[in-house]
């Protein structure tokens, strides 16, 4: 069995050689629309995304802090002692007074801190490891994530099991699993309902909480010569 990379896999049983500039693949008359609806959740409970540490995030900004606020204390203790404050304290309550609200440098340091402040808040508030596809919990005290392209590989698999199909390629989203198969014989309609039973049914023992809808999508090699 080959390893998938990434969410998209695809692979052949046996070798094909096909000219690159050959003509479109022929499809069956539905293949393009087909959406048929998502696997029903079976038993069990329901559990949340997992969240991500985001260590390095949270380290730099912790680092910033303890700098920032290091030297702060610094300089105010130097101001009570009465010794003159830092330089570059001085120098920035001196560009502040100076320049006004729509000066170029003053909007441009709005902004940046702006884009920070909203990246630190998606940070705060996504849970993040979208890679990480949750299972339904059978067991209160165990958590449980199918990596997305662990499902694709299954899919996969299952998908060649059924007669008729030469290759297919499997895309695994968050919602959505796009399966497209080249079919070498066997009418087109057959190919695609033997694919909607195999895939619903893997699509079930996946086990997650969201299942993917399916999309299926089946045509014929391209012609040679």
């Amino acid at each position: 069995m080959s390893e998938s990379q990434g969410t998209e896999t695809g692979t052949q049983p046996l070798p094909v050689v096909e000219k690159p500039a050959g003509p479109a693949l022929e499809q069956s008359a539905s293949a393009a629309d087909y959406d048929p609806p998502p696997a029903a959740q079976g038993p069990g409970g329901r559990g949340g995304r997992f969240w991500s540490v985001r260590r390095v995030p949270a380290g730099i900004v912790a680092l910033l802090l303890l700098l920032g606020a290091g030297v702060f204390l610094y300089d105010v203790a130097a101001v009570r002692a009465h010794r003159p404050a830092l330089r570059l304290r001085r120098a920035l309550a001196h560009q502040l007074a100076l320049r006004p609200l729509d000066d170029t440098w003053v909007l441009a340091g709005a902004a940046v801190a702006t884009v920070l402040g909203l990246w630190l808040i998606a940070l705060a508030v996504t849970p993040g490891l979208r890679d990480l596809l949750t299972m339904r919990r059978t067991h209160a005290d165990v958590r449980a994530a199918l990596q997305r392209a662990a499902a694709a590989q299954v899919l996969r698999d299952r998908a060649m099991e059924v007669s008729g199909v030469r290759s297919v390629r499997v895309r695994m989203r968050r919602r959505r699993a796009d399966v497209r198969a080249v079919s070498h014989f066997r009418e087109l309609d057959e190919v695609r309902a033997d694919l909607d039973l195999t895939l619903a049914e893997a699509v079930r023992g996946l086990g997650l909480v969201r299942p993917p809808a399916l999309s299926v999508h089946v045509a014929r090699p391209g012609r040679k010569g």
